[in-house]
């Protein structure tokens, strides 16, 4: 099926969904769901898979085992580009729209040590410096799990001590609910964005894996 953008209807969806998220509802609406929102982010993914590789769209049932929140269905649909365990890209569609992001969003002791030894250098670090500057430039927000404090083996005046600090490290943008979304420039729209990206996610995918 060809990718001809994702339905308002979807945003309506999730926002609805928020406010009784509950089997009833849920059972009730399962067609919305199948309609506007699975088979349109299908198709999105197939038709983004020749560049960034094969996607997995996430299940919209929650995993309540261990959280106090027991609401059963995610009130968001998104999908990963894998390259790496926990490293990639991420489209999302929720009630505020359209949000895409990458890098990598978590990592073992033993990644995150060899994330801070690359930032440490001075041709890793700078390129990656480079690589963030680019990014917030183009108006992506970086984001990441980050130590309040300074990692342990580190001077408080490193020139990369933002970067050092970070567990994780992220860049999206919420491109909110714009016209083109309901049309096959979405497509465009998304690819350009992770293209943006790739700097990031190769850089990541070097040091890590």
């Amino acid at each position: 099926m060809a990718f001809t953008g994702i339905p308002f209807a979807a945003l309506d969806f999730y926002e609805d969904l928020e406010a009784d998220n509950s089997k009833v509802w849920w059972n009730a609406h399962k067609d919305v769901y199948q309609e506007s929102v699975k088979e349109p982010m299908t198709a999105l993914l197939a038709e983004l898979e020749p560049e960034f590789g094969t996607a997995k769209l996430f299940r919209p049932y929650r995993d309540v085992r261990f959280s106090k929140d027991k609401t059963p269905y995610k009130a968001h649909q998104g999908a990963f580009v894998a390259k790496g365990p926990a490293l990639g890209y991420y489209v999302q569609i929720d009630p505020a729209g359209l949000f895409v992001a990458g890098g990598f969003y978590h990592s073992t002791t033993e990644g995150i040590a060899r994330f801070r030894e690359a930032v440490d250098t001075e041709v890793r670090g700078s390129e990656l410096e480079g690589i963030i500057a680019g990014m917030n430039k183009a108006g992506f927000e970086v984001g990441g799990d980050q130590l309040k404090t300074k990692p342990r083996g580190y001077d408080a005046d490193h020139p990369r001590i933002d970067l050092l600090r970070h567990k994780s490290l992220t860049v999206g943008k919420h491109f909110g609910s714009p016209e083109w979304l309901e049309t096959p420039k979405a497509a465009a729209e998304i690819r350009d964005a992770w293209r943006k990206m790739n700097p990031l996610v190769e850089w990541a995918e070097q040091v890590l894996n």
